[in-house]
């Protein structure tokens, strides 16, 4: 880490092959996380929503999705640091703080960062992976140098065509734009209703239903095409022999390796 700087600029280390793991250790913990789950949920039906409106701009319902990515993460580090988290992302950059403390919020203020610029930077594919375990639960941030994956859907924006069409192709070329939005539109609702899935109300399920649980989802563009999935991941019930009694940065994980193999992830990681 170089110090030195005067304003974060997305160039840490830290996401790499590492996530946060946060402890659950009471009802109003797993409540907190049920909540930041019903939010990403609820953004996924919204964005659903806004695919299948052909008055909607597809940059709107793209965006959508990103914008309440950026809110989870900042609720999670006024948690961790308070209101003042920059400061402190900005003083583990300049070599000023290595505690666990600091090097949790530039964790997450990289993820934030890199977030933010996934919204409008072409081939940067963002691939979140969230993991539920009894005593806690693991979030891993993670960005690839590509648009797509093997389980991604694909989608067409007529918006963000490089070139104009003759009408005689335009016309057939927004059709089949609109098919591929609404085919989207599907995928991303069965996202959604995953996420809820996986993630359950506690003051509704046993602990037993809701103990483990995961998904890893990834979004990104290449011009007017624009891609989407959200599959379920199995947690390694032996992954964690010991609880945490606060949020500590942890290894990726052997369900990060996983998915990075199936998504073939492995070479275009961002580092």
């Amino acid at each position: 880490m170089t110090g030195g700087r005067d304003r974060f600029c997305g160039d840490a280390q830290v996401l790499h092959q590492r996530a946060v793991r946060i402890p659950l250790p009471d009802a109003d913990a797993e409540r907190a996380f049920h909540e930041n789950a019903v939010t990403l949920a609820e953004a996924e039906e919204r964005r659903a929503s806004l695919l299948a409106d052909p008055d909607v701009p597809l940059s709107v319902a793209f965006e959508t999705s990103f914008e309440h990515a950026a809110q989870i993460i900042e609720r999670q580090l006024q948690d961790i640091a308070g209101e003042d988290y920059e400061d402190v992302a900005m003083a583990y950059y300049r070599d000023e703080r290595d505690d666990r403390v600091a090097e949790i919020t530039a964790y997450f203020v990289e993820g934030l960062w890199r977030i933010q610029q996934s919204a409008t930077v072409t081939e940067l594919l963002y691939v979140p992976l969230i993991l539920r375990y009894p005593d806690s639960f693991v979030v891993n941030v993670r960005f690839a140098d590509d648009y797509t994956t093997p389980k991604s859907i694909h989608y067409e924006s007529p918006e963000h065509a490089a070139e104009e069409l003759a009408d005689e192709y335009a016309e057939t070329y927004y059709e089949e734009s609109q098919y591929s939005q609404r085919r989207a539109a599907e995928r991303v609702r069965d996202g959604a209703a995953l996420i809820r899935e996986e993630f359950p109300d506690p003051d509704e399920t046993s602990f037993a239903e809701r103990k483990y649980g995961g998904i890893v989802m990834a979004g990104g563009r290449r011009g007017s095409v624009f891609t989407t999935m959200t599959e379920r991941v199995e947690p390694d019930p032996d992954r964690f022999s010991n609880s945490i009694e606060k949020p500590a940065l942890v290894e990726a994980g052997p369900e990060a390796e996983r998915t990075e193999r199936e998504l073939r992830l492995e070479d275009g990681l961002v580092h």
